[in-house]
């Protein structure tokens, strides 16, 4: 469960996801098992964003653009800084991550996300860094041809 605890009796505790759905929990499983608060000593989040982009994309461009529009959003934190990984050598691209931080999570931390996806792909679109579609390679073997349709000897 994750949300914010709306009540708290001797049997149950209600938590409120950032969803608007309500969960009772038995206050046993608070006992029996780990807890993490995500905001006893600071509400900031760490959001990330997953692109990849095609092989042959400037990388540098590519991670001034992603930090600059993570920058562009007024929800999104300067300190601690946004950060740009090239996280791996995908099958259709270099995927990248762009983790920045944001200290609103209770106004939704989808919506700062998606802010970011638009600026980043707005961002993308003007300098043609290419988002690559998945492509697969299809082998198509011929068959032989029957024995009936060679052709015939002239004598």
């Amino acid at each position: 469960f994750e949300g914010n605890i709306t009540n708290i009796n001797a049997r149950y505790t209600v938590v409120r996801a950032l969803s608007g759905k309500e969960s009772i929990v038995p206050n046993e499983m608070f006992i029996n098992n780990r807890i993490e608060n995500l905001s006893l000593a600071d509400a900031r989040a760490k959001v990330p964003v997953f692109v990849t982009v095609a092989y042959d994309s400037d990388v540098e461009l590519v991670t001034k653009l992603l930090t600059e529009a993570a920058l562009s959003q007024p929800r999104i934190l300067r300190s601690p800084a946004p950060e740009v990984l090239l996280s791996r050598f995908g099958a259709d691209g270099l995927e990248f991550t762009l983790n920045f931080w944001i200290d609103d999570p209770d106004k939704g931390q989808a919506s700062a996300q998606s802010a970011v996806n638009l600026a980043v792909l707005s961002a993308f679109r003007e300098h043609c860094i290419e988002i690559p579609f998945p492509q697969r390679v299809l082998h198509h073997a011929s068959a032989p041809a029957p024995q009936s349709e060679q052709p015939a000897r002239a004598s």
